[in-house]
């Protein structure tokens, strides 16, 4: 299995811990009773539940490219060295960014966000 493809499959594992963390810490905020629920009325989540719920979102937004890169480069057969670099930096970049994210260093966050794009686009200049 490439590279490429080894981090897309760790990512969608890091994508279902960052659906796992934003939900946990959401029902320690709204409560159990709330998300068995019908999920009527939702509380604005505050602190690390807003925090860890904006970094999963922000996870699936961008995910969705880095797997279409992925995939456009396995089924090419242009996969190279920029382009495994490439699927690494997006990988580590977002499993870091979730424990700053919920922590709230500001700038740091910001960095570690451009270095997991620029490793999407690593990728896709493979396939280019």
């Amino acid at each position: 299995m490439s590279v490429e493809l080894k981090m897309l499959v760790w990512s969608i594992v890091l994508g279902l811990l960052h659906v796992l963390v934003a939900a946990t810490f959401s029902t320690m905020q709204r409560g159990l009773a709330w998300h068995a629920g019908n999920r009527e009325n939702p509380q604005p989540l505050v602190g690390v539940a807003a925090r860890t719920d904006r970094a999963s979102r922000n996870f699936l937004e961008t995910f969705v490219f880095f797997a279409a890169a992925v995939l456009s480069v396995v089924l090419a057969q242009r996969g190279n060295a920029m382009s495994a670099l490439g699927a690494q930096i997006y990988f580590w970049a977002r499993l870091a960014y979730l424990p700053i994210y919920a922590i709230g260093i500001p700038y740091v966050r910001t960095l570690v966000w451009a270095a997991s794009l620029a490793g999407v686009v690593m990728v896709l200049a493979a396939v280019c």
